[in-house]
């Protein structure tokens, strides 16, 4: 191993799993996988999710790259990149005997990683993984340790913000968004911006308003209109806007983000059913992610009982579209009937996997608890004529080694913003209920 000023990073399980490309990630710096991080991925190789398909990409790609043996002075990673190196287990330290009584995996890589800082004293020595709790013990025994952060978005705050607010306009620009049809030249608004693909604006002046947005095909600024649709109207700027997204057949890509409350998966569903003659399917799922760290297998029943109260807020989005009409209308006979033949399927996001994504209306729910990889693959798959909607709240994530920045929500919304087939709205008022909307903001 070369003794350089260049790192050494020595990466956790969880951060394979996460990313099964990462070793390509650290630039010049050399890479450490401990022995006992592979005997890990064994336990997780088997499975339809996506963190299985990534333990067992990872594993392909280093047989790949060690061939017949693996070299003492480690495996070159490409031009301008380090080293791979595996180390096997090492003795516990008296202070890690003394600090840890288990000798779980977490504590064998931590003495890895203690290891290595010893004997590499002009070198940093850095653990990376996504378990906070690690990373603590980590510094703890005066180790340095960090976040994987490759993936992480550097600018939430634009996330956040959504919709442009835009006062003091004048009011003849109002007036002529409401007279002109197909909208205004972006100049002429003189906004002193250049405003992005499917932005969408708030116009404000003297007590008048507009809601616009940014048609980058045609370069125009065009008002949008409060519309009903599939039963459901919306209640504030921000529902008007994700419809409009939603209901417009150039946008193939769109981001709802928003805290509990806010109707995203409601809009998604019902702009799904208004266009239901566009597409061959709708396909509602979301990720499970078990509570308490407990697999579904720890539940009771078959399959379809251990996933249905995971399944029950996209069954509750659906009653809500159901009870805007009488119970013998055609809309709700229509949904009946889409259930029935599986035209509308609401189902676990792994039950999706391997279906063909062709003009299909597809809507994942909870996608803040997917990893950035993972919102890749389902992208990936898109063929033509299918429009993918992710909607969720990065600030309520259920998995442990995901946070408002590296979630695959946020990752998407920060690097599609921009393109002209993506458009990105977030809610921020709740519409469920006065109490709802005073719980999310104040516990």
């Amino acid at each position: 191993m070369k003794k350089s000023t260049s790192k050494l990073f020595v990466l956790d399980t969880n951060v394979l799993l996460h990313d099964y490309s990462c070793i390509y990630h650290f630039q010049d710096n050399d890479i450490v996988i401990p022995i006992v991080s592979l005997e890990e991925l064994d336990h997780f190789k088997k499975g339809n999710d996506q963190i299985n398909f990534n333990a067992r990409e990872f594993t392909r790609e280093l047989d790949g790259l060690i061939g017949a043996e693996f070299p003492v002075d480690g495996i070159p990673l490409g031009a301008g990149r380090g080293r791979l190196f595996l180390e096997t287990g090492k003795p516990f330290s008296k202070e890690i005997q003394e600090s840890f009584t288990e000798q779980t995996p977490d504590h064998r890589i931590l003495a890895i990683a203690e290891y290595l800082k010893n004997k590499y004293v002009k070198r940093k020595v850095i653990l990376v993984t996504k378990d906070i709790n690690l990373r603590v013990k980590a510094k703890s025994l005066g180790i340095m340790s960090e976040d994987y952060t490759t993936d992480k978005v550097q600018n939430i705050e634009a996330i956040h913000k959504g919709i442009e607010t835009v006062e003091n306009v004048d009011s003849e620009i109002i007036n002529r968004l409401y007279q002109e049809f197909e909208g205004l030249p972006e100049n002429d608004l003189n906004l002193g911006q250049k405003l992005s693909p499917h932005q969408y604006i708030i116009l404000k002046s003297n007590g008048k308003s507009a809601l616009a947005h940014y048609d980058p095909f045609q370069k125009l600024v065009n008002r949008v209109e409060k519309k009903r649709i599939y039963g459901i109207e919306p209640r504030n700027a921000e529902q008007t806007f994700s419809l409009d997204a939603l209901m417009r057949p150039e946008i193939s890509l769109i981001s709802l983000t928003g805290k509990a409350g806010t109707g995203k998966t409601l809009l998604a569903l019902a702009a799904a059913l208004q266009q239901q003659h566009m597409y061959d399917q709708i396909f509602l799922a979301r990720p499970i992610v078990a509570l308490a760290n407990r697999d579904l297998g720890f539940l009771p029943g078959d399959v379809n009982e251990k996933i249905g109260p995971y399944m029950l807020p996209l069954f509750d989005n659906l009653g809500v579209i159901k009870h805007q009409f009488n119970a013998n209308s055609k809309e709700v006979l229509r949904i009946e009937e889409m259930l029935k033949d599986e035209k509308l399927l609401i189902t676990p996001l792994a039950y999706i996997r391997g279906r063909s994504l062709s003009n299909v209306f597809f809507i994942v729910d909870e996608a803040q608890n997917l990893t950035p990889h993972e919102i890749k693959t389902i992208i990936t798959r898109a063929g033509e004529g299918t429009k993918i909607v992710f909607t969720g709240d990065i600030h309520q994530i259920d998995s442990p080694y995901l946070d408002t920045t590296s979630n695959g929500l946020s990752y998407m919304t920060d690097r599609m913003k921009g393109q002209e087939l993506f458009a990105h709205v977030n809610l921020v008022k709740g519409e469920r209920s006065t109490l709802a909307e005073l719980a999310s903001d104040m516990l």
